[in-house]
């Protein structure tokens, strides 16, 4: 099966773009919406980070090493590399006696406006804990202290990510088909639509107490650790009362945590365009009765005016006939 339209822009009159893509709802009985091909395999890129902190909590090494809510939030994360998330990276570090040269992510320029601006004028280049995934690096770093594995805990072999790919075959109950390496050069598995939204599923039906279910609710109680002010995950979460966690990921996967339904949800915008995939997480929060369409974040990430620099209205978006 192909992947359908979803989200469409247009302009005078015409249609001018089109983001295709696959989605799939999975409720307690399985499937209970879907979109394009539920069974196409894809990389979850960043979405499936609360999956690799699983073993975090499992081994007992989150609790051996007394992590908090806060800090479970944080290693579950793609944040912006703002000071608050560069300085409770740090801080996590050196409560390990370890520092950011054990990170193995690489730096990058933080998304953060002013820690950016602030490195910028200083001509102060970024280091590791500015990488978005340093918090889940932290979680790694954890759990291999735990394990006793050597210092490189991104290579596929290592212990730590064995441990990775046995809950992410746990949860998405599928067996891998393989791997790609991500950005932060950890092993990123792929699955299906189908695998990942099961995943979601999982974690949205889980016990109290459980790994899942204290991840899950780490990510709503510290939204600003997960992502960061002006981000669609975090402004997402706190538009809908903390009742779904929402996690994106580069190339336009989300996927979304709801408790209250126990309903897993995933997304794959075919062309890696973020500005449809945050509108189609949207439009299925909508859906799912947990955001009100008419909140001011919803209106944001689905607009329905395009405008240009002068202001002036140029256009729309618009949800995709058989999507909406």
């Amino acid at each position: 099966m192909a992947a359908v339209p979803m989200v469409e822009l247009w302009r005078g009159g015409m249609l001018e773009s089109v983001h295709s893509g696959h989605a799939v709802v999975f409720g307690p009985g399985g499937i209970e919406m879907a979109w394009g091909d539920p069974e196409a395999v894809i990389f979850p890129r960043s979405s499936c980070k609360m999956i690799q902190a699983l073993p975090l909590i499992r081994s007992g090494a989150a609790d051996a090493a007394g992590l908090t809510e806060r800090q479970l939030a944080l290693s579950c994360a793609s944040h912006s590399g703002a000071a608050l998330h560069v300085q409770a990276v740090a801080d996590w570090l050196a409560a390990l006696d370890l520092g950011e040269a054990d990170l193995r992510c690489g730096a990058h320029m933080p998304q953060d406006r002013d820690e950016n601006k602030r490195l910028t004028c200083s001509a102060t280049s970024p280091c590791q804990l500015h990488n978005n995934c340093s918090g889940k690096h932290a979680g790694f770093l954890t759990l291999n202290r735990h394990l006793g594995g050597g210092s490189e805990y991104t290579e596929v072999d290592h212990p730590v990510q064995k441990a990775v790919k046995d809950a992410f075959e746990e949860a998405t109950q599928e067996v891998s088909p393989g791997y790609g390496i991500d950005g932060c050069s950890a092993p990123n598995f792929a699955c299906t639509v189908t695998g990942l939204a099961r995943a979601m599923q999982h974690f949205a039906a889980a016990p109290e107490g459980s790994a899942p279910a204290r991840l899950a609710r780490a990510m709503v109680a510290f939204p600003e650790m997960v992502a960061g002010e002006e981000r669609a995950c975090t402004r997402l979460m706190r538009a809908t009362g903390g009742r779904a966690a929402v996690k994106t990921g580069a190339e336009a996967v989300f996927v979304a945590i709801i408790p209250e339904l126990r309903q897993g949800i995933a997304l794959k915008i075919l062309d890696g365009g973020t500005r449809a995939s945050e509108a189609a997480i949207t439009t299925l929060l909508i859906r799912a009765g947990v955001l009100d369409p008419a909140h001011p974040v919803a209106e944001r990430l689905i607009p329905k005016a395009q405008t240009n620099w002068r202001g002036l209205v140029t256009g729309e978006m618009r949800l995709a006939p058989g999507f909406a």
